[in-house]
C-alpha cells in the first residue's frame, strides 16, 4: 500500500524513508492539528535535542491544514535559522546542502502545507531519491495504524514505536549525547551527506516489512 502521511516541517528521518520507497499521498485535507510535525522539527544541538516551531494565526476550530496560515508577526526564520547554523554549521556537509534550504528563511510563504510541500521537495532533489509525491483531493478517516498518526512526537515517544530508526550515523554532538534517532532529516544529511541516500532507502525497505498494528 503507498504510504499517506501527514504535512511535516523538516520531516524526521523516518518520514524520508517512507518517501525512499518511491510513491507516497500527502493528506491535505485534514483539519490542523497542534503540537505535530506539521509545524515542528526537532535537531540536534550543543544542548541536546531542540524543537524548533513554525508559528501559524490560528482563526478557527478545525480549520484545514491546507488553508491554514504561517504567522510572522514573530522574526521566526531568523531564529530557525541561526538554531541550523548553530547546530549544524561545524558538520561535514553543512556548507554543501545550506543553499538548498536558506531560501525558506529569506521567502514568505502564506500557508504552511504549502511551505511544508516545498521543502520536502527542495530536500528529495538534493538527496536525489526519485520519489513521487501525490496530495489527497479529499479526506479519509484514520484506521488503526494509520501512518497519519504514527509519524509524530507523541507517537515517536512510545516505547513500542515501530519507525524508530536506531542504526547510527554519525552526529555532531554524538560525543556528547550518544546517537539520537529520529531527527529532522536535516540532521542526517548535513552529517553524512551523499550517503544519506542509501541510509533512507535502505529503512525504506525495512518499513515494507513491518506490520503495523
Amino acid at each position: 500500500m503507498t504510504p499517506l502521511l501527514t504535512t511535516s516541517y523538516l520531516p524526521p528521518v523516518e518520514y524520508f524513508a517512507f518517501l525512499a520507497q518511491g510513491e507516497t499521498w500527502l493528506e491535505r485535507c485534514e483539519h490542523y492539528h497542534k503540537q505535530s510535525f506539521r509545524s515542528r522539527c526537532v535537531i540536534l544541538t550543543s544542548n541536546g535535542p531542540e524543537a524548533l516551531s513554525v508559528p501559524v494565526v490560528h482563526r478557527f476550530n478545525h480549520e484545514p491544514v491546507a488553508e491554514t496560515c504561517i504567522d510572522y508577526s514573530m522574526p521566526w526564520q531568523r531564529t530557525h535559522w541561526r538554531a541550523i547554523e548553530s547546530a549544524y554549521g561545524c558538520s561535514p556537509y553543512f556548507l554543501y546542502y545550506q543553499d538548498a534550504l536558506r531560501p525558506f528563511y529569506e521567502r514568505r510563504y502564506e500557508r504552511l502545507f504549502d511551505f511544508n510541500l516545498q521543502i520536502v521537495h527542495a530536500l528529495l532533489k538534493v538527496l536525489q531519491l526519485p520519489s513521487k509525491v501525490y496530495l489527497t483531493e479529499d479526506f479519509t478517516p484514520m484506521e488503526e495504524g494509520d501512518l497519519r498518526a504514527l509519524v509524530q512526537p507523541r507517537k515517536q515517544a512510545s516505547s513500542d514505536y515501530p519507525f524508530r530508526l536506531t542504526e547510527p550515523y554519525y552526529q555532531v554532538f554524538g560525543h556528547k549525547f550518544g546517537f539520537v534517532p529520529n531527527l529532522s532529516v536535516i540532521d542526517l544529511l548535513f552529517n553524512t551527506g551523499p550517503s544519506a541516500k542509501a541510509y533512507l532507502l535502505a529503512a525504506g525497505q525495512r518499513f515494507k516489512t513491518l506490520t503495523i498494528s
